[in-house]
C-alpha cells in the first residue's frame, strides 16, 4: 500500500462533495503517473488555496479513461480515473491546515522549516505524486481524529467565495475563470531589479540545457541568445539559427519571441515563457496569441516564474479573455513551472534517457 497526493481546488472540492464520491479523476497528461497507482493504495486529499488536508480515498480499481461527465455536465477534463471509496471526507472547516503544529512539525518536507517559507510547496505541486509512507500515515491519523470530532478551523464565508472561481459558458462547454482584482506596477515605472533579470536568464539557460540533454533542438530569441549561452554550463550543441517551421510571418514572429523552445525535427514539443518582471502578463499574452493564430497547433506551453508568483500566474491564465479562445481555454493548454522545479529537474542525473513527459511531474495546473 502506498500514499499518493490528490489535489482539490475549492471548486473541485465542492464538486466532489456533491458527487457520489466514488470516482477521482485526473487530466489526460497524468496518464503515466496514474499507472503507478494500484488498487489498495490511498489518495491523500489536499485543498489548495486554503492549504489543508481534507480526505482519504481508497483506490479500488486501476486507472481507466472515460470522458463521460462526472463533475461538469457539458464536459469534464478529468478523464483519467480511478474507482475510489471515500474513507474520510471532511467538511472544509474540519480540514487540517498544513501549518498546524502537529502536521508541520512532523511531515518530512515541512519539519524544521520556517512557516513563512514556500520551499515545501514543491512536494505538493501536482496530483499523483507519491508521499513518504510516514507522511501519508501521519496525515491519515490526523484526519481520522478530525472525523471523530476534532477541532474546527473556521473559514470565513466571504473568504471562501473569493477563493472559489466562476464558471462561464462557452459554445462547447463551461469553463472556469477568475478576474484578478489587484493591479501590478508598471515595469516601465518600476524598473526590474538587476538580480531578478539575471536570475531569469539563468532559468532560461537551465531550460535550454535540460532540453538539449534530452536530445531536443533549442531555440532562443535572438536578443537573449548571447546572455543565455553565457550562463549555459558546459559544452552543448549549437542552438537553432532559424526555425524549421512553415507558418505565416505573423505566427513565426510570435513564435520567435518565446523565451525557450524545445523542438524535435520540424515539431515544437514545448514552449516556455520565463516571467521575472513586475508584470507576468506579457508572456501569457504571447502564448494566447500563438494559440489564437494557430488553434490546431499541438504544443505544450509553460509559464515559468518564482514560487511567490504562482497564484498570480493562475489568476492570469484563468482570465475570461483567455478562456474564450477558439482552441479552448488557455488554462487547459498552459501550465506553471516554478524556478525551483526547473532547478530540481536540471539535477536529474539521467536526463538523456528521459522523455519530455517527465515535466508532467513538475508542472502545476491552474485548474487544481
Amino acid at each position: 500500500m502506498a500514499y499518493f497526493l490528490d489535489l482539490f481546488s475549492p471548486e473541485t472540492y465542492e464538486a466532489f462533495t456533491r458527487s457520489p464520491r466514488n470516482i477521482s479523476g485526473f487530466r489526460s497528461r497524468q496518464r503515466g503517473m496514474a499507472g503507478r497507482v494500484q488498487p489498495g493504495d490511498k489518495l491523500v486529499c489536499y485543498l489548495t488555496k486554503l492549504s489543508r488536508w481534507i480526505g482519504i480515498l481508497d483506490v479500488v480499481s486501476g486507472a481507466f479513461e472515460d470522458d463521460s461527465p462526472i463533475f461538469y455536465p457539458e464536459s469534464d477534463p478529468f478523464t483519467v480515473r480511478f474507482a475510489v471509496r471515500a474513507e474520510i471526507w471532511l467538511p472544509v472547516e474540519k480540514g487540517v491546515p498544513i501549518h498546524e503544529d502537529r502536521i508541520w512539525d512532523t511531515l518530512t518536507f515541512t519539519k524544521g522549516q520556517y512557516k513563512g517559507t514556500s520551499t515545501w510547496t514543491g512536494k505538493i505541486r501536482t496530483s499523483l505524486g507519491r508521499l513518504e509512507e510516514s507522511d501519508g500515515a501521519h496525515i491519515e491519523r490526523a484526519l481520522r481524529e478530525q472525523a471523530a470530532g476534532g477541532a474546527d478551523y473556521a473559514v470565513n464565508n466571504d473568504e471562501w467565495k473569493k477563493l472559489s472561481t466562476h464558471r462561464i459558458r462557452r459554445a462547447d462547454k463551461d469553463v472556469t475563470v477568475t478576474v484578478p482584482v489587484d493591479s501590478e506596477p508598471d515595469p516601465l515605472v518600476h524598473p526590474i531589479p538587476q538580480s531578478e533579470a539575471r536570475e531569469s536568464i539563468r532559468v532560461q539557460a537551465l531550460l535550454a540545457e535540460i532540453g538539449s540533454r534530452m536530445g531536443m533542438q533549442i531555440w532562443l530569441p535572438r536578443n537573449d541568445k548571447a546572455n543565455v549561452e553565457a550562463e549555459w554550463r558546459g559544452d552543448h550543441p549549437a542552438v537553432l539559427d532559424r526555425l524549421p517551421l512553415n507558418y505565416d510571418d505573423t505566427t513565426l514572429r510570435t513564435i520567435e519571441q518565446i523565451d525557450v523552445l524545445w523542438l524535435k525535427g520540424r515539431a515544437i514539443k514545448r514552449a516556455f515563457e520565463v516571467e521575472h518582471t513586475t508584470s507576468i502578463y506579457s508572456g501569457i499574452l504571447r502564448m494566447a496569441d500563438l494559440l489564437a493564430l494557430q488553434p490546431n497547433m499541438d504544443i505544450r506551453l509553460h509559464i515559468v516564474a518564482p514560487i511567490g508568483r504562482r497564484d498570480k500566474v493562475f489568476q492570469e491564465l484563468r482570465r475570461p479573455v483567455f478562456s474564450l479562445l477558439d482552441r479552448g481555454p488557455l488554462s487547459e493548454s498552459c501550465t506553471y513551472l516554478s524556478y525551483d522545479s526547473v532547478r530540481e529537474l536540471s539535477d536529474q542525473p539521467h536526463l538523456a534517457h528521459l522523455a519530455d513527459s517527465v515535466l508532467d511531474e513538475y508542472e502545476e495546473d491552474a485548474e487544481g
